[in-house]
């Protein structure tokens, strides 16, 4: 007996690597039976690190992400903190290896930033600092206007919002929309009905686009999803149709996008994220009328990343299934 327990004490204890790019609440993470060590994302992983099993990621570079993927040759599980882990999935990680999401972790924060682009498209606060900038007055945004005009988006009150891409963030969206007096649909890929709001399938779009007041896309990105927004489907949106992008840039065909803004197809985009990042200085879109411009700067805060790790791991240790596994 007194040898079975000395030959359990020399058992390696399990390392788990957690990143330096966000500053977690590490003393929440002991007691679990594993060893904690911070790295640096942006450089390559130490050797005496290099047996890890458990490795959390944020805002990696690729080469971190491809050199931990050669080196790193007992690695059994990933919690990425991104809602979308693309770059980890693109690493070359073999299959073996868990990938768990950050899903949850950004819905407040990215929520809040739509509510501001779609207060921000109706309102025009956009235009105020332009003029601002000029010391000029924007006379046709001040003074008496129109309540609730049919032609333009003004106002979230009565207006149609339709969040394509309905997951975890529209339903962190969808009650402060209503509180305004906001009537909100969904869609995603089966229909239902989703904390009490109307979800339909994408074959319903040729009906629900030409009813759209705002259109909010948190569509992820895949090859399923690429360009889901086109001309075509642009065409069916009013006049005064603003376009809110959040999810992933390659959802939405930017040239086509510019085509319907330069020619007053739609009222106007709001776009967070992009198909090339940072967007490029001879991108179309600086220029597009009526285009906001947002840097990615709708989520990266994860809200409760500790929670989620110390959920997984637990469950990890215990040979259960984990939470936003790909």
């Amino acid at each position: 007996m007194l040898r079975q327990f000395s030959q359990l004490r020399k058992l390696p204890i399990m390392k788990l690597l957690y990143p330096t790019s966000l500053k977690l609440d590490i003393p929440s993470l002991e007691g679990f039976g594993v060893t904690l060590h911070p790295y640096d994302v942006k450089s390559r992983i130490p050797e005496d690190l290099s047996d890890a099993e458990v490795l959390v990621t944020w805002t990696n570079s690729a080469d971190n992400l491809k050199d931990a993927a050669q080196r790193l040759t007992k690695l059994r599980w990933i919690q990425s903190l991104a809602a979308g882990p693309n770059d980890v999935l693109s690493a070359g990680f073999p299959s073996s290896v868990i990938v768990t999401t950050g899903s949850g972790l950004h819905d407040r924060t990215v929520a809040e930033h739509t509510l501001g682009l779609l207060l921000n498209a109706a309102r025009r606060f956009d235009q105020m600092r332009e003029y601002q900038l000029q010391s000029k007055w924007p006379q046709h945004l001040g003074g008496p206007q129109p309540d609730r005009p049919k032609d333009r988006f003004t106002t979230l009150r009565d207006a149609n919002i339709l969040i394509w891409g309905y997951g975890n963030i529209a339903k962190t969206l969808a009650p402060h929309l209503t509180a305004w007096g906001a009537t909100v649909r969904g869609v995603a890929r089966s229909a239902g009905v989703r904390n009490g709001t109307e979800v339909f399938a994408e074959d319903r779009l040729p009906e629900l686009l030409p009813q759209t007041d705002a259109l909010v896309m948190i569509l992820p990105g895949s090859d399923s999803t690429k360009n889901a927004l086109n001309a075509e489907r642009l065409k069916l949106l009013p006049k005064h149709a603003w376009v809110v992008n959040v999810g992933r840039g390659t959802s939405v065909d930017e040239d086509a996008l510019v085509a319907a803004l330069e020619k007053g197809e739609i009222g106007g985009a709001a776009l967070d994220v992009f198909v090339k990042e940072p967007l490029p200085a001879e991108s179309k879109l600086w220029k597009a009328p009526n285009l906001i411009v947002s840097p990615h700067a709708a989520g990266g805060r994860p809200q409760g990343a500790e929670e989620l790790i110390a959920y997984n791991l637990r469950r990890f240790l215990a040979g259960q299934p984990l939470k936003n596994v790909i």
